[in-house]
């Protein structure tokens, strides 16, 4: 028997134990369970060469082992083999995507509060719409000098974009009020990348008063007051509690304070650079709080340009093999839904 073979072998049987049980792993329980060929002698002797190279820790209340982070790498990296969802598992992850996708905003939290339910992890949603995607609500021009006009554009998902506009001639504030309506009803639903355009063709055919606003705002492309606009959904903020890794008090509040927090919540599912699907472990996930979890997200860009993430946050113990096969459902789930709005466009 290949002594490299044998140790992954043990390694792996460490990790699938210890992520069931949460019990440091002995060698009877390998002898037993796993390895019946091998002696507990041989086992630990595999134990020993396996904690030397940085895959176990000893824990000092056992003599049983736990894997370490970069057991957990190697697992990931290697040896994980997704096994199927069952027939009601697909069913359950179906039925959140049945609304057409014009409508995955409002899916979002369900989705979130699903996949908690079926994982008992921490899930969240985020979709991410690039500034030039964003599609416009209204518009709203403000005095502020004698020719001087502010410009406010109000998207659909609530980010706001304003810039100054300078006028050769000043304009009431009456009047203002009765061409940001005008406007408004005009390029309501258009991308704001649409909007250069669509004021060129519209200045040709305004009055005189109009005109001069709407060619400032043709030229002058708006500031945003923020970046891409982000929407988020969170479900089972307390899942993880639920886990004895978290059962210190203090351990506790930290994580829960992270996943109250927006910002770090989002910090969590972008991390993962151009990749679709990212299995980030311990460290990796970088938040001191969560050094002790690990996040697996997908992400899966929309036909109007938006990506949406989905993640799920659990103990670095989490089953791998299961939250991979669960976010590739979803993702097939979601393209379904994108091939047949594509088909009745």
């Amino acid at each position: 028997m290949d002594r490299i073979d044998r140790k992954y072998r043990i390694l792996q049987a460490i990790i699938d134990d210890y992520i069931l049980t949460a019990l440091p792993v002995g060698s009877r329980t390998i002898s037993r369970k796993y390895e019946q060929k091998l002696s507990s002698a041989t086992i630990r002797n595999e134990m020993s060469d396996l904690e030397e190279l940085g895959y176990l820790d000893s824990p000092h209340t056992s003599a049983g082992r736990v894997p370490s982070n970069k057991a957990y790498r190697l697992y990931v990296d290697q040896m994980l083999k997704p096994p199927p969802l069952s027939v009601e598992e697909t069913a359950f992850i179906n039925q959140c995507f049945d609304r057409r996708v014009h409508q995955v905003d409002d899916m979002s939290m369900r989705i979130a509060k699903a996949l908690a339910s079926m994982t008992h992890y921490t899930s969240a949603v985020m979709t991410r719409t690039p500034r030039s995607e964003q599609v416009l609500s209204h518009l709203q021009l403000v005095p502020v000098a004698e020719r001087r006009v502010l410009l406010i554009l109000v998207t659909r998902g609530g980010a706001v974009r304003q810039s100054l506009l300078d006028l050769d001639a000043s304009i009431a504030a009456d009047e203002l009020y009765m061409v940001s309506r005008i406007l408004s009803s005009q390029l309501e639903g258009l991308r704001l990348s649409e909007l250069p355009d669509a004021l060129t063709r519209l200045s040709g055919s305004c009055a005189t008063g109009l005109r001069q606003i709407v060619q400032a705002m043709a030229e002058q492309q708006p500031e945003a007051a923020g970046s891409d606009a982000v929407t988020l959904s969170i479900g089972g903020r307390s899942n993880l509690l639920g886990f004895p890794e978290y059962s210190d008090v203090d351990k506790a509040k930290a994580l829960l304070s992270v996943l109250e927090t927006r910002e770090k919540v989002v910090s969590l599912l972008e991390r993962n650079g151009e990749m679709e699907i990212s299995v980030r472990i311990g460290p990796e996930t970088g938040l001191e709080e969560t050094r002790d979890c690990s996040v697996v997200t997908a992400s899966y860009r929309l036909s109007d340009g938006r990506v949406n993430t989905i993640g799920l946050i659990g103990p670095t113990r989490m089953q791998y093999g299961k939250a991979l096969a669960v976010l590739s459902q979803v993702g097939r789930s979601l393209g379904a839904i994108l091939d047949e709005y594509d088909e009745h466009e």
